[in-house]
């Protein structure tokens, strides 16, 4: 089952070592890859003179990139054959740019999927409730695949995986599936937020893989619970609940006129039975924030239902994840490894902002790096996501790389995050002028001293400083309603009042309405008038990041699979896509397996 190749890279590489070599020889020594993976944040574009554009490109790329359309530019970096370019209009290409753009595709792993040569059974009508298109596509690939894995890892052995772990499972998408027809598995649903684990097991009731109590109902109360919600009350589970609590009490239970219990809570609230039947699926949910790859105390847990005791069986655990955020994809992984019983991973991450550096601040190796600074108005960052031995980078060899090995800020992990192919002209439109709204606004702010400049290094002696030296405060705006992007007048009155009316950081909310509370739309149109000429800088350098961002997923991604070669304890590693990029762009599996 594992691919021709350990990792899907371009096949004018001969071996693993060779790309992963090339990979971060390009990352430590290509100053443009990082000026804009870490180097620039779309806040300070504006307020260093002449602007992050002229900063971060060099100059004999500008006029090819500002004469460019933007949705051509787009089809330049990611989807047309570049053996084939006409280098032709007004302002050729210059040819530095051409061998960046080069690089960067040689470098960016495959992402093409291509799906088995078989029908894969999709999740019935019952299973896939709550499940959009993308997800219904997701699972019925990733369930597949799994469940061949797992047969992949019995004939590896000798004996199956009696349980798949779901790292993260949500609504239990995933779990559900693996666990009804035609797979019949006995899942374990990890999941931290205690309404998806009750959101779950209500999916469950519906699809039959578990059984509802039967409950008496009250109609006379139930009219009196409906009109205490209020208007769409009932499709509020806050609102509900307290309605239940107000009306019958605590319990959301009474006695009927027959002395007998009359029940009122919420389906999901409801103790559904799950029944263990020889070559049945079954489930077991464990509520609970995991902090590292050690599940001994979810093991401990593992229920097999109440088959004979000739019937259950020595575990053998694979564990499995659609799209489990940051670092608890390293948590998977690392599970490999920590835990006897478990046999093979086969993990697809996203989310990587949310990521922890293992390494901290950036020194002097790392000129154009901007640290993760804290935001003014928001929560203080645990000093343990800057030095967390669980986060970024996993493996032995890129945390040593160079001496000092990658880093990279949440900046580049959140650009990672970008599907270029699969930008649109009305959303590409959308969010560049969503982006040099914000911008704009972060000048204004400076102007007004609501945020001060910040120096993060200070140059070696006789070295000249750069606009990579300085940034400005960050601010949390967040996301605003969708009259708010109307106009930038509309969203710095937007942006401001939201502040203005946060009272979690009351001093930071006055702040803003003493130096904010009194602009004017005279003055917010004169700032427009200013920078508007100037969105065409900020939408090419917006993709520009996203299209060198490729790489940095590529480098998370292979990060991942070079910590599993690491371990004496694998047999087998790989990665490869999983997913049609077109629906799911985070469609890398990270594959493990134990001797």
């Amino acid at each position: 089952m594992a691919p021709q190749k350990p990792l899907p890279y371009d096949d004018k590489f001969t071996s693993p070592d060779e790309y992963v070599s090339e990979l971060l020889n390009f990352v430590a020594s290509t100053d443009v890859f990082q000026i804009l993976c870490g180097g620039v944040h779309i806040l300070d574009f504006f307020t260093i003179e002449p602007g992050l554009f002229h900063a971060a490109l060099p100059r004999e790329w500008h006029p090819f990139l500002l004469s460019c359309d933007i949705m051509r530019l787009i089809d330049i970096l990611a989807r047309e054959d570049l053996d084939n370019f006409r280098n032709d209009g007004e302002h050729q290409m210059p040819e530095s740019l051409l061998i960046y753009i080069k690089s960067i595709r040689r470098l960016s792993l495959n992402r093409e999927y291509a799906p088995p040569d078989r029908t894969v059974a999709k999740p019935t009508r019952s299973v896939s409730i709550g499940m959009k298109p993308k997800k219904i596509h997701e699972v019925a690939n990733f369930a597949d695949y799994v469940d061949r894995l797992s047969y992949e890892v019995a004939s590896h052995d000798g004996s199956n995986v009696t349980h798949f772990v779901d790292f993260g499972s949500g609504q239990n998408y995933l779990g559900r599936a693996l666990a009804s027809e035609p797979y019949n598995r006995h899942v374990v649903a990890v999941e931290g937020r205690e309404n998806n684990v009750s959101a779950a097991k209500g999916f469950d009731m519906s699809s039959g893989l578990s059984v509802a109590p039967q409950v008496r109902r009250n109609k006379k109360a139930w009219d009196k619970i409906r009109k205490a919600a209020g208007p769409g009350g009932l499709k509020d589970p806050e609102r509900l609940a307290q309605a239940i609590k107000d009306v019958v009490g605590e319990e959301g239970l009474l006695k009927d006129a027959e002395a007998k219990p009359v029940d009122f809570r919420a389906r999901n609230d409801l103790d559904a039975t799950y029944t263990a039947e020889d070559g049945k699926g079954f489930m077991t949910y464990i509520s609970g924030r995991l902090e590292s790859g050690d599940l001994s105390g979810v093991i401990s847990d593992i229920e097999q239902g109440d088959l004979p005791e000739e019937k259950k069986r020595e575990l053998r655990l694979m564990a499995v994840s659609i799209h489990s955020c940051g670092n608890l994809s390293h948590f998977a992984i690392r599970s490999l490894v920590m835990n006897p019983d478990m046999r093979a991973v086969a993990i697809v991450g996203c989310c990587y902002n949310l990521l922890t550096e293992k390494l901290g601040a950036p020194t002097y190796k790392h000129p154009f790096l901007r640290p993760t600074l804290q935001a003014i108005n928001g929560r203080v960052t645990r000093e343990s996501e800057k030095n967390d031995p669980e986060g970024f980078p996993m493996s032995k060899r890129f945390s040593e790389h160079n001496g000092d090995g990658v880093r990279l800020n949440i900046t580049a992990r959140m650009m990672a995050c970008q599907a270029l192919q699969n930008w649109t002209a009305k959303e590409s439109e959308g969010f560049f002028t969503r982006h040099f709204f914000r911008a704009v606004a972060q000048k204004m702010f400076l102007d007004r001293g609501v945020v001060q400049k910040i120096r993060h290094r200070t140059p070696e002696p006789g070295v000249a400083e750069t606009p990579f030296d300085l940034s400005t405060s960050p601010v949390i705006v967040g996301s605003l309603r969708n009259s708010c992007y109307d106009s930038l007048k509309s969203y710095v009155r937007g942006a401001v009042d939201k502040i203005i009316n946060n009272q979690e950081v009351p001093e930071y909310a006055e702040l803003m309405r003493e130096k904010m509370g009194s602009i004017t739309d005279e003055e917010i149109e004169e700032y427009e008038k200013i920078y508007l000429p100037r969105k065409k800088e900020l939408s090419v350098i917006w993709t520009l990041m996203a299209f060198s961002a490729i790489v940095v997923e590529s480098l998370i991604v292979t990060d991942r699979w070079t910590f599993l070669k690491e371990q004496q304890e694998v047999d087998q590693a790989w990665v490869e896509p999983v997913f049609d990029f077109k629906l799911s762009p985070r469609n890398l599996v990270v594959v493990g397996i134990k001797k």
